[in-house]
């Protein structure tokens, strides 16, 4: 925590903000990482079944633009010498 006086523009206190206790004892801090690994696991399946739906939502998108594509005429381009 900072104290800070605005008139002066400088640091008047400071203060290192208190650490919560990690772990009381090996059964608290054998289950917090038992509980970790399953978040972990949980967050890993997650993005396994996204990977798996991937291909079939870039095919998705690519058929959307494709038909927009096709749907558009085509223009000739501009080019500079066609401006003068």
């Amino acid at each position: 925590m900072l104290t800070i006086d605005p008139t002066l523009a400088v640091v008047l206190d400071h203060k290192m903000p208190v650490k919560p206790q990690v772990v009381v004892n090996m059964q608290d801090a054998l289950n917090q990482v038992k509980g970790e690994a399953g978040r972990r696991d949980e967050k890993y399946k997650q993005l396994a079944e996204a990977e798996k739906n991937k291909s079939k939502v870039l095919e998705a998108k690519f058929q959307e633009l494709f038909k927009k594509a096709k749907e558009e005429p085509l223009e000739k381009p501009l080019k500079d010498i066609d401006l003068d």
